[in-house]
């Protein structure tokens, strides 16, 4: 952290590495690490590289550590870019960093019960600052949804029917509808049904809906920069508000059992 939080600016700085090399050395850790996100990780003043006369970026190798913390933190524990820049800044100023904030729960676990509804609980992730990052495209048929999740077609006209599960354009599914009819699945072992889980998807769209008008102005810029700026505001913006979803329940859940 010592190291990653102080970059040094020793040695002469035409023998520093170009933008290119750096992207070259984190791939190996961080392969969805690009060029426009090392620039955004510059302009939020995450990290500063020297520049040549001619205006070309020269990197250190103590900044292209510093960049590996930051991926490394936002990666593994999921922190906004706000507060890794004030535990580098106070690195920086010498001082002891704060301790990272925990990283957020990423098992649903059942209040109760055993058997299949326990596993399958327990095997659905809950969604993390990098569940929202753009991902390639599986489509599913119809046919291969329901192999996946385990459910019939009567179910998955129930989950179609509430808004739980919404097929693309062409008719064909997403690996988030599996994860979807896999919990919707579980929780059924419980005696709730797909209606009686309305209410999860109109909250689900509020959420968005304000996510949207937050980052709807960035995505209006044409430029790159701006538009990776609006990627990690969205991805960012998701995490917490799932975080603050899940403290609410559970803060609720106390008073419910009385813990």
């Amino acid at each position: 952290m010592t190291a990653a939080g102080r970059p040094q600016r020793e040695g002469n700085q035409r023998d520093g590495l170009s933008i290119g090399a750096v992207l070259a050395q984190l791939r190996t850790d961080f392969p969805d690490v690009t060029i426009s996100k090392i620039r955004f990780l510059e302009s939020e003043g995450l990290v500063r590289p020297g520049r040549t006369p001619s205006g070309y970026r020269q990197f250190t190798a103590a900044d292209v550590e510093r960049l590996r913390f930051v991926l490394a933190a936002q990666r593994d524990h999921y922190l906004p870019l706000k507060v890794i820049k004030e535990q580098l800044d106070a690195a920086d100023r010498g001082l002891e960093p704060a301790a990272a904030l925990p990283r957020l729960p990423r098992r649903l676990v059942p209040l109760g019960g055993n058997g299949r509804a326990e596993a399958d609980a327990r095997s659905t992730a809950l969604p993390s600052k990098d569940d929202f990052a753009a991902q390639r495209e599986i489509r599913l048929t119809r046919e291969e949804l329901l192999a996946e999740a385990g459910i019939d077609a009567a179910m998955l006209g129930e989950l179609e029917q509430y808004g739980l599960i919404r097929p693309g354009a062409a008719g064909f599914y997403d690996p988030d509808a599996v994860q979807v009819a896999s919990t919707v699945r579980a929780m059924t072992e419980y005696g709730i049904e797909p209606r009686h889980l309305r209410a999860y998807r109109a909250s689900a769209d509020r959420e968005v809906g304000l996510l949207e008008q937050i980052v709807a102005p960035v995505y209006r810029h044409r430029d790159d920069a701006a538009k990776e700026r609006a990627d990690e505001l969205v991805r960012e913006l998701a995490a917490l508000s799932v975080a603050l979803h899940t403290l609410l329940v559970k803060a609720g859940i106390r008073g419910v059992t009385g813990g």
